[in-house]
């Protein structure tokens, strides 16, 4: 067979494939280019030979980070790499390459090849599965999830006060709008407040309004919360945090329907939906005498408990994947998505600060990631350590003191500093372990821990 028999021959073989091919030469110019790249990119290869390969693709990596140039470099195969490339219409096309070193029959180095499958189905198919597992912009499949997504549209029904239960960070606020999403006040108003953050006088005011001449500076009439959110729902977030005097005016609005602005005489009738949310144990405070018990039950019709993070690992892929496209829209980024050992560290991480801290490790990951893929590197430095206690090694030559201190605070960390649950887990009496986080001086979780 004669060298253009030959070179015919592989190019049969090479329009065969249905992967994308090219070769380039050491100036970057396209030499080949099978009918799958041709197919991928829509571009013809009349179009395509001779020019640069960035020309043709414009892709994610073309300027920063160009994966045919560090193989040439370094000699090192890339294989597999997400990226996404512009269409002949400027279209996004995700795909997956593989590089190599283009050598003569010599051994010679006279390029290199490039290798590219479409991923749009496999984008496709994945869009699809974040829809069928979002339900009101809540995304989630875990069977925890989904028991609160059956409860949804029954709750919206509903004109009954619902209290959301969850810890911070679970999304108290993004279910009660779902919940008013779904209900038939969803044409009107949805006003939220935050009770934990304004001291009382200022609480009163933003929830009940005041007339003019009320106080000091009033010198216009000004509606409160209560009335902005006519006919729709309000939603009270952190409820367990308001003073007694509040707790007393939230409870007449609750049973009478009508509210007092601060200097009026007259009464306002309110029609509005009251969804309340807490962190805490509402029961525990009623107890201990710090929230009314009248009020308590009147907030407490039905009960929406939240499940952390940790319960509903299943979802830390999807949310993983959900917030990577919401940072790319905002960002104008192409980061396909995360490697694989940083999806296994997220999936073993205890997530105290549940969906909004794995919000804020990719928001955290896209300030030093450009695209393609969050790596280890990216994370937060807390992270890219192992969650697991250190070894044996590590704690040789730590003094006996030093090793206490640090077995104590992996304890409190681990269970987000439930003494009793700590002391347990060390083998030792709670009392024990109060008197020792003294001695040492040890800060409980939340707050800056200081190295021993």
């Amino acid at each position: 067979m004669t060298v253009g028999n030959i070179d015919e021959f592989h190019g049969v073989i090479l329009d065969s494939i249905n992967d994308g091919v090219f070769t380039v030469d050491e100036e970057w110019r396209i030499t080949s280019f099978n009918r799958g790249a041709e197919r991928i990119t829509g571009v013809k290869r009349k179009e395509a030979l001779g020019r640069r390969c960035c020309e043709v693709f414009r892709a994610s990596i073309c300027e920063a980070s160009c994966a045919l140039r560090e193989t040439l470099a370094t000699g090192r195969p890339i294989v597999n790499k997400p990226i996404y490339i512009l269409g002949v219409k400027g279209q996004r096309i995700p795909i997956s390459i593989s590089t190599a070193v283009f050598k003569d029959r010599r051994g010679k180095v006279i390029g290199g090849v490039e290798t590219f499958r479409d991923l749009t189905l496999v984008e496709d198919l994945r869009k699809e599965l974040e829809r069928k597992h979002t339900f009101a912009d809540i995304v989630g499949r875990s069977a925890a999830i989904r028991q609160v997504f059956e409860l949804l549209p029954l709750l919206a029904e509903s004109e009954s006060t619902v209290l959301i239960h969850g810890a911070s960070g679970t999304g108290k606020e993004l279910f009660a709008r779902a919940i008013h999403s779904l209900s038939r006040r969803k044409d009107h108003p949805f006003v939220a407040i935050n009770c934990g953050a304004l001291p009382d006088t200022l609480l009163e005011s933003e929830l009940f309004g005041y007339k003019a001449g009320a106080f000091t500076d009033a010198r216009r009439d000004k509606p409160g919360r209560f009335e902005l959110a006519r006919g729709g729902t309000i939603f009270l977030d952190e409820i367990g945090d308001i003073s007694p005097a509040m707790q007393a005016r939230l409870l007449r609005v609750l049973q009478e329907k009508v509210f007092e602005p601060l200097g009026s005489v007259e009464s306002v009738a309110t029609d509005v939906r009251v969804l309340a949310a807490t962190h805490q144990d509402l029961a525990g405070l009623v107890e201990a005498g710090t929230f009314r018990e009248d009020l308590f039950y009147r907030i407490h019709v039905v009960r929406l408990e939240l499940p952390r993070l940790c319960q509903r690992r299943e979802d830390v892929p999807l949310l993983t994947d959900h917030f990577v496209a919401k940072f790319n829209r905002l960002q104008g980024k192409d980061v396909v998505g995360v490697a694989d050992e940083v999806l296994s560290r997220l999936m073993e991480y205890e997530f105290p600060g549940n969906v909004r801290e794995l919000e804020n490790i990719i928001e955290h990951a896209f300030v030093l990631c450009r695209s393609g893929l969050i790596q280890m590197s990216h994370l937060p430095a807390s992270l890219r350590r192992p969650a697991e206690s250190c070894s044996l090694a590590e704690m040789t030559g730590m003094t006996l003191a030093a090793a206490e201190q640090w077995l104590i605070r992996d304890a409190l960390s681990k269970h987000q500093g439930n003494r009793t649950a700590a002391a347990k887990q060390l083998g030792i009496d709670p009392s024990t372990l109060h008197r020792k986080i003294r001695s040492y001086g040890i800060e409980m979780p939340g707050s800056k821990p200081r190295k021993s």
